[in-house]
């Protein structure tokens, strides 16, 4: 069993554009070599109490449990997700100071999210949950192995192409975290989808 916060830190914190007093990893105890699926969103929450991983019934708990009611999964906690051997984080890990992340960011909170990539070993599908989580891991890919793996283009017209890094299936997506997620119905079906189809895949 791996616990995620003590394995990823962030030594100097650079970013200008987040909250640093928001600074949040999964705090959660898992078996790494159970996790096939990888759901990456934009950010933390303004508010720790909103996180995937905060006690209660927190907000981005609801709108993520939602998205997979929609796929057809029956699950009501974040144990439930692990369960079917999916992971959720987000590819900045400290919370927005304002609406946009810049590039510098993406990059810098890049080094954690590769770090925490590299723990599991067993992954067969990435679920991209929006521009920054496509940048980010875009970032990790290029650099590993010098190209991107999701081209540019609206998330809407290049999602139904089938991406892979090496053997593993990427979906560039839509983050099912937040309130955007219970407004935008047309995202709200395409995420359900993309749980659906990586699934699949284990």
């Amino acid at each position: 069993m791996v616990k995620i916060s003590s394995k990823i830190k962030c030594p100097d914190f650079p970013c200008t554009d987040t909250d640093k007093t928001n600074y949040i990893l999964p705090d959660v105890e898992i078996n790494p070599s159970r996790i096939k699926v990888i759901v990456i969103a934009e950010a933390p929450p303004s508010d720790k109490a909103d996180y995937f991983y905060a006690t209660g019934n927190p907000f981005y708990l609801q709108t993520t449990i939602q998205a997979f009611s929609d796929a057809g999964f029956n699950i009501s906690s974040m144990q439930d997700i692990l369960n079917l051997g999916v992971y959720v984080t987000t590819a900045i890990k400290c919370s927005k100071t304002q609406y946009a992340i810049s590039l510098a960011t993406i990059k810098n909170c890049a080094r954690l999210l590769e770090n925490e990539m590299n723990l599991f070993p067993n992954v067969k599908a990435y679920i991209l949950g929006g521009d920054v989580a496509i940048k980010a891991m875009n970032y990790i890919w290029e650099k590993q192995t010098g190209k991107k793996v999701i081209p540019a283009g609206s998330t809407y017209k290049i999602r139904k192409q089938a991406f892979y890094v090496k053997d593993k299936r990427v979906f560039p997506s839509y983050t099912p975290a937040g309130k955007n997620f219970l407004i935008e119905k047309s995202k709200r079906k395409m995420v359900a989808e993309d749980i659906r189809e990586a699934l699949k895949l284990i």
